[in-house]
């Protein structure tokens, strides 16, 4: 006998709608997408009002899919800037059973919600684990594509079930976070802003470099996950040529 390797973990990012055109129709149009990506992918991440921009809340998404489909990894972020300890726990406790794991970031500045400064992401998931949340559900903490470990120390002594990455661009830089963190049990969910035209500024906004993987986006999938056993996928403007990618891998 020999050990199967695990099935590729692949999330799909997507973000839920803005607040000012929630309707009807946006959220029959996410739907039927969540319901197409995740006839190909195993895995949704839903975010929390990217750029600070009000957006529908992702738990409340969260529950409408998990009626629909009991076996999908459904993970949410959480942004803690406009919350308080006591909203955080609340949302995280009504989301046990819903959700597999939690990002709990400090989210994008607005102009619209206000904001509470004093939580920090770090902070607020030593909270929780304290609290025992940690047991109930997986809670992760972001860093950047090139982490400097001493910088990052404190979210490491939080001790979260591990850490989603900034987008990266490089398997040097995946494989610089593995060795760093994972022979301490983290788990590492590399994020992977997917090449395309359509998806052009949003790399030159982030200044991601996809030239040495463009041509062979599917390898080098297969190449990151070979390293973390999990990938979130991320094609804010592109829905067609995720589907079309995802579909190709081995999942």
């Amino acid at each position: 006998m020999y050990n199967q390797k695990p099935p590729m973990t692949v999330r799909y990012e997507i973000n839920p709608p803005k607040i000012s055109s929630d309707g009807q129709d946006v959220r029959n149009v996410l739907f039927e997408r969540i319901e197409t990506i995740s006839s190909v992918c195993n895995g949704i991440h839903l975010t929390d009002s990217v750029l600070g921009i009000p957006r529908v809340s992702p738990f409340e998404i969260a529950k409408q899919i998990r009626e629909s489909d009991k076996n999908i990894k459904l993970t949410c972020s959480l942004r803690v800037r406009d919350k308080n300890l006591n909203d955080i726990e609340k949302i995280v406790q009504e989301s046990i059973g819903t959700v597999d794991g939690i990002l709990v970031l400090m989210g994008d500045k607005s102009d619209t919600m206000s904001n509470n400064d004093n939580l920090i992401p770090s902070q607020v998931v030593k909270t929780l684990n304290d609290n025992g949340l940690g047991k109930k559900l997986e809670l992760f903490l972001s860093i950047p594509s090139n982490p400097n470990f001493v910088k990052i120390q404190k979210k490491i002594d939080a001790k979260p079930a591990g850490f989603f990455t900034q987008v990266i661009h490089s398997k040097d830089q995946i494989e610089k976070i593995v060795v760093g963190l994972k022979p301490n049990g983290f788990k590492i969910i590399p994020c992977l802003l997917l090449p395309s035209q359509n998806n052009l500024k949003s790399a030159e906004f982030l200044k991601i470099d996809w030239s040495n993987y463009k041509e062979n986006i599917s390898g080098f999938i297969n190449e990151i996950h070979s390293i973390t056993d999990d990938i979130l996928i991320t094609s804010p403007n592109d829905f067609k040529r995720a589907y079309e990618t995802i579909s190709k891998l081995a999942i």
